[in-house]
């Protein structure tokens, strides 16, 4: 048996291999994580708060739409919005590892519509997709690491 050559790069073992640049794509659980507080959070204050008044609670619908409208140019911009980095994960285009950008931060937020049409399984597809995609993900290219 040959000794193995240091400036030769070793075969990967079993398992998944590293996403982009080394870096481990982030878990399912870590994303959901992520989104509590960018989405969930926000949405939930607000629909408390209609329920004792409508007028007041209509305005902070609108606050938390702008919240995450907000958080998506952040993400673009930088690849982590306040819930991803939070959770120590980050948004990044698949072909190269760079920010997305504003414009398709926010058009990806859009494109999760399309993961709760066939019964939310597009929000699920991450468990066992190879690259822990949503339907969104994919259409637009995106990746979820591990900061």
């Amino acid at each position: 048996m040959m000794p193995e050559d240091p400036n030769y790069p070793s075969t990967p073992g079993y398992g998944q291999p590293p996403a982009f640049g080394g870096a481990e794509l982030a878990s399912w659980g870590t994303r959901v994580g992520g989104a509590a507080i960018d989405y969930i959070v926000p949405f939930l204050v607000a629909g408390v708060i209609f329920q004792v008044s409508t007028a007041l609670g209509a305005l902070l619908y609108l606050a938390a739409f702008g919240w995450v409208i907000y958080n998506k140019v952040i993400e673009g911009q930088t690849g982590q919005s306040i819930g991803k980095k939070t959770v120590g994960i980050r948004l990044v285009r698949e072909q190269d590892g760079q920010v997305v950008g504003p414009g398709l931060a926010i058009g990806r937020y859009f494109l999760h519509i399309l993961d709760g049409l066939p019964c939310y399984l597009g929000y699920l597809w991450p468990l066992w997709d190879d690259k822990k995609q949503t339907f969104a993900d994919k259409i637009v290219h995106t990746l979820v690491l591990k900061a």
